[in-house]
């Protein structure tokens, strides 16, 4: 473990009152070095969202922190994410959860997250290209759904795919302001609690 990966979780998430222990050890056994392109990787414990490309993010450490911590997770917990990405916060999850399904629609960047995990010993993950954000009916209900990309309102087809008594995190607003909402489901209709403002790249349903 690097220091500039203890002090990147030391300074930018514990710092910042994320607390639970659990998330707080996920972080420091992922380095998120691993998911930066080589060209940014000296940017790689800085507190910033950074380009990989095809249009998308990897985010910023405290938002990956954020909402992994409001998720709640439980060891025995089933998880859907709706956007790989670099696979970073996928792998954060795979450390908190029994298993993780991680939909991608961007066929270059599930590859690459892929052979990064696989490559890390990753055996909890299940990988699916959908080229829309509309989840995996397959293996639902899902105890916990965390969504990487900002949609205009609920999707209805992803809230449906969540377990009575689950929780989803996802960025609802338009490309200019986005909330990132906490959304239970209780006798299965959405209970909203917002987490701040925040900015994703647009989910595509």
């Amino acid at each position: 473990m690097s220091d500039n990966l203890k002090a990147m979780v030391h300074t930018q998430i514990k710092h910042r009152n994320i607390n639970d222990k659990r998330v707080l050890n996920a972080f420091l056994a992922v380095d998120r070095k691993n998911f930066v392109p080589k060209h940014a990787a000296h940017y790689a414990y800085e507190d910033s969202p950074l380009d990989i490309g095809n249009d998308q993010t990897i985010s910023q450490p405290y938002i990956v922190a954020l909402m992994t911590e409001a998720l709640n997770i439980k060891p025995t917990d089933t998880i859907l994410e709706i956007g790989t990405g670099s696979g970073y916060q996928t792998a954060i999850l795979a450390k908190l959860a029994e298993t993780v399904h991680t939909v991608e629609r961007i066929e270059p960047l599930m590859h690459q997250a892929k052979r990064i995990l696989t490559k890390l010993n990753y055996t909890n993950i299940h990988f699916h290209l959908n080229q829309t954000s509309l989840g995996n009916k397959e293996h639902a209900p899902y105890d916990k759904i965390i969504v990487t990309a900002a949609a205009r309102k609920l999707p209805k087809t992803l809230f449906a795919q969540l377990k009575e008594g689950g929780t989803m995190l996802i960025p609802i607003g338009s490309h200019w302001f986005q909330e990132l909402l906490k959304i239970e489901k209780v006798n299965s209709a959405p209970k909203k609690t917002s987490l701040g403002g925040c900015r994703f790249v647009p989910l595509i349903e």
